[in-house]
């Protein structure tokens, strides 16, 4: 069942105020339904749940931090989705309630999480070594610009202070697919898919898919091509707030 329709049966007075922004659809309901106060339509949100249909069973996936962290929370029902971190972690599970939080279970982003029964712990070493041996089959990952040849940059902007490169450029080079979620324009409305990366690369001609809170694009030869636009956005609108080309 969809989790809007899940909020949907629980009392008017446990989903009609603000939480957050960044609250995935399967922790939202279980906000809810601890009588935490949720509120729906946030953008991260849809942009991981369409993330998660990415997702295929029986795959070992990394999500990367940011956006991408919430797509655990929109694993679909019966599919066997096994998240791998960074840090040194097999079977990710979704996001604690508040409360319930244990600060030894993190991810690679150092959010709290949750473990499976299946769960396996080991180090960075061999996490690693997971990822650059081609174990894992996607990455979903966050970016501040992508071009249209498939060029990545998500790890840091000159001049200000980010936490670093993380995993990004072994997990470009080593996975099977690399799905960026992300905003397609900044605050300032500048597209951020371009024709060429302004930022330094996390890597060349790694990207297959893109996205965005206005649609989807697959990275072919030549440029982009549109899978789908974002419900209430045009083909129009989308290839007009896209600097690169659109095939």
């Amino acid at each position: 069942m969809d989790w809007r329709a899940q909020l949907d049966r629980l009392p008017v007075t446990r989903r009609h105020v603000f939480v957050g922004a960044a609250l995935g659809g399967g922790l939202a309901v279980r906000w809810a339904g601890a009588g935490y106060p949720v509120v729906l339509g946030s953008r991260s949100s849809e942009k991981a749940a369409r993330a998660a249909q990415e997702l295929q069973d029986g795959w070992y996936v990394n999500l990367g931090i940011g956006i991408p962290t919430l797509v655990s929370n929109y694993i679909p029902e019966g599919m066997d989705v096994t998240l791998q971190s960074e840090n040194g972690m097999l079977g990710m599970g979704a996001f604690p309630i508040d409360g319930e939080e244990d600060a030894d279970l993190i991810n690679a982003g150092k959010q709290t999480i949750t473990e499976l029964d299946r769960t396996s712990y080991f180090d960075s070493s061999t996490s690693f070594g997971m990822i650059r041996g081609g174990k894992i089959a996607m990455a979903i990952l966050g970016a501040m610009e992508v071009a249209e040849n498939g060029d990545l940059a998500n790890w840091m902007i000159p001049g200000k202070l980010v936490k670093g490169m993380g995993g990004a450029m072994d997990l470009v080079a080593g996975v099977g697919r690399v799905v960026v979620v992300m905003d397609h324009a900044s605050k300032h409305g500048d597209s951020k898919v371009l024709k060429e990366c302004t930022l330094p690369l996390t890597g060349k001609n790694v990207v297959d898919r893109i996205i965005t809170n206005l649609g989807v694009l697959d990275v072919v030869e030549g440029g982009l091509k549109i899978v789908e636009c974002a419900d209430g956005v045009t083909e129009d609108e989308l290839r007009a707030a896209t600097e690169a080309t659109i095939v």
